[in-house]
């Protein structure tokens, strides 16, 4: 495990507040270097330790998304929260990927992210949450299985929950080693959020968000009732909108606030 700190992030300091920061991860898991975007409340003290949510972009964004979305300095300071923004790397949706060559993305968070914020931020441990939209929201959910007993609560903003019937969209059968022509349901299945759905029983509290006019809405509703069947505790907001900024912007201040709460 290796962190880099790259010449950049140095001139980045200067440019960006005393409350924002960002950081390069190189990472033996991943193909590429990582940046990381963190934005630390501005009222911060010397002995105080904050509760930490991670934002996750969705399918051909970056670490930049976010903060084009929102504020994220401003929900740092409303909620008293360091919030960060790691890059998904444009369509690594977030897993190990079984194919060669690919990102392993659940391995960089476990190993390399976590202890390095673990390691340079004044972190409240019993106050960890995860959220994100469209393959972030798959990302979100799918990290929090992998690690449970890391995160207090996660959500998913229009995230794609089962990848089974999108194989051929989204990268997504280039990243799970798989050819679009042929009946790879199992595979999907296996590494969709709504596959391993038990595994989310650990967390305390799933939220999970989904316009109205959204394409994902039936692949949502799919998940929420299946979760409930096998006994997840989960929260689901269905409200107008669609699969985009807009509603995002929207959406995602219920997460914070139920995070909050």
């Amino acid at each position: 495990m290796k962190f880099i700190l790259s010449f950049h992030v140095f001139l980045l300091y200067s440019l960006l507040s005393i409350a924002q920061q960002q950081f390069v991860i190189q990472s033996e898991h991943l193909n590429a270097p990582d940046t990381i975007w963190a934005f630390i409340p501005d009222n911060k003290s010397q002995n105080q330790t904050y509760p930490l949510v991670y934002l996750l972009h969705g399918w051909s964004g970056t670490y930049r998304q976010w903060d084009k979305i929102i504020d994220c300095q401003s929900y740092s300071n409303e909620y008293n929260t360091i919030v960060v923004c790691p890059d998904g790397l444009y369509d690594s949706w977030y897993i190990d990927s079984p194919k060669e060559g690919e990102n392993d993305f659940v391995s960089f968070f476990n190993s390399d992210l976590i202890p390095y914020m673990s390691q340079n931020y004044k972190i409240n441990h019993d106050s960890i949450f995860i959220t994100g939209f469209s393959m972030g929201g798959h990302g979100a959910l799918y990290l929090s299985q992998n690690n449970p007993d890391y995160f207090l609560g996660s959500g998913s903003l229009s995230g794609l929950l089962d990848l089974t019937n999108w194989q051929n969209h989204y990268g997504i059968s280039r990243v799970l080693g798989i050819e679009k022509s042929e009946n790879n349901d199992k595979i999907l299945w296996d590494y969709s959020v709504i596959g391993n759905a038990n595994k989310l029983k650990p967390i305390d509290k799933i939220i999970i968000s989904c316009g109205s006019e959204d394409a994902f809405l039936t692949n949502n509703n799919s998940f929420v009732n299946y979760g409930k069947e096998v006994g997840i505790d989960i929260v689901f907001i269905k409200n107008k909108g669609s699969h985009n900024a807009k509603y995002w912007k929207s959406a995602v201040r219920e997460h914070f606030e139920f995070f909050y709460r």
